[in-house]
């Protein structure tokens, strides 16, 4: 049975975290799977209840974060170097930069017959100043190389890795987009919709508007908050918007509120234009509970939470990022505006919030479209496929 040491970032909610754990679990018996993670920042709401479910016991390196920081990651690598001497994997299989980085070189130097990479999203862009990204492009170019293979989570993805950032060429990408289980997103909707509801103090005639995601300057919640105010401001619907996240950007988000005239709060059970809610473990309860699920980021790999608000069959409004394009359809499950365009984005939240019909419409096209292209048994056939490929 070949074995694959699978090394991840952190273990916070997201995708990369998703695709990790199912491709651990759904893997076996065909592969023997070694899980490895870093450590999560304390800002970031914990996954660990992913693998837990699923069975999964990784191995934690505490020396690992996300930051750069060359001393604890220099030992996160000489860790690494033992954990495949001790484990002898056939395939090392890294998941988002800093594993993709410490993982591969040590890999690489740990001769490894096969190294696989894969980018949930990148940094080469709306992160860090110019030379700074210019160092990680060049990282990124040199690890490639001695890469076997590097995968793709859309087309999209793969086109900027190599005509807009040279990462590498054609013939060594191949496109796996993520897979889930998404049935918990589709069971017991009225029953989950009432008790977010009821819990969080929703009337019936106001619509909820969701957006999901860590409070950090990538994820440009203030257009949201100039959007909410348009729609505020505009309408004659009553409309409750709900940041579902925490972050650095939490304080500075609640005095943009005050600025520019929302009400806000995070109490359960007071009523404010906005309501901070911090993490929510449960996402298909909030789902439930939302009208529109809307998501404003500047820079995007491929973001879970608009799988499963299509999977929750909610209607999207969002940015066109990253690969957002190849997981939501424009204008059949989603509106989508360029990067920055707030007067856009506006505008089509504003048309969700005023068309009952559009949003119904939006809502049934979702689910049909992720359940067909995002299970996570066709993630796992995937990727089996191209392992099977590489060992050959």
């Amino acid at each position: 049975m070949p074995r694959v040491l699978r090394i991840i970032n952190r273990l916070n909610l997201g995708g990369p975290t998703y695709n990790a754990a199912n491709l651990t679990k759904y893997l076996d018996p065909e592969f023997e799977t070694l899980l490895v993670s870093g450590m999560r920042d304390d800002t970031e709401e914990s996954s660990e209840h992913i693998t837990e479910e699923l069975g999964i016991k990784p191995l934690f390196i505490k020396e690992m974060y996300r930051e750069l920081h060359p001393l604890k990651d220099l030992k996160a690598y000489w860790k690494i170097r033992r954990i495949i001497d001790k484990f002898k994997p056939d395939i090392v299989h890294t998941h988002a930069a800093k594993a993709g980085t410490v993982g591969r070189l040590a890999a690489v130097h740990a001769k490894v017959p096969v190294i696989v990479h894969t980018f949930h999203g990148h940094v080469f862009h709306s992160y860090f100043g110019s030379l700074k990204t210019r160092v990680f492009l060049e990282i990124e170019r040199y690890l490639a190389k001695k890469s076997t293979a590097i995968v793709s989570l859309s087309e999209i993805q793969k086109r900027e890795l190599i005509d807009e950032f040279e990462i590498t060429t054609d013939d060594k990408i191949h496109i796996i987009p993520l897979g889930f289980d998404l049935s918990k997103f589709t069971k017991n909707i009225a029953e989950k919709r009432k008790a977010f509801r009821t819990e969080w103090n929703i009337a019936d005639d106001e619509i909820a508007i969701g957006i999901v995601g860590r409070l950090v300057p990538i994820k440009n919640h203030d257009q949201f908050l100039w959007a909410i105010k348009k729609a505020h401001e505009t309408s004659n619907k009553k409309i409750r918007a709900f940041i579902i996240g925490d972050g650095e950007e939490r304080k500075r988000l609640e005095t943009m509120c005050q600025a520019l005239g929302l009400s806000h709060t995070s109490k359960r059970n007071e009523r404010a234009i906005v309501t901070f809610t911090s993490w929510i473990k449960d996402i298909d309860v909030s789902n439930a509970g939302m009208d529109i699920i809307a998501q404003t980021s500047l820079n995007e790999g491929t973001p879970v939470s608009l799988i499963e608000a299509q999977a929750s069959g909610k209607p999207i409004v969002s940015t066109n990022v990253g690969g957002i394009a190849n997981i939501v359809q424009d204008g059949k499950t989603a509106l989508l505006s360029a990067s920055r365009d707030v007067n856009s984005f506006s505008e089509n939240l504003l048309r969700l919030v005023e068309d009952d019909e559009l949003r119904k419409q939006l809502s049934g096209n979702g689910v049909t479209f992720v359940m067909e292209n995002y299970s996570h048994l066709r993630l796992a056939k995937d990727m089996s496929n191209l392992y099977r490929s590489l060992l050959d």
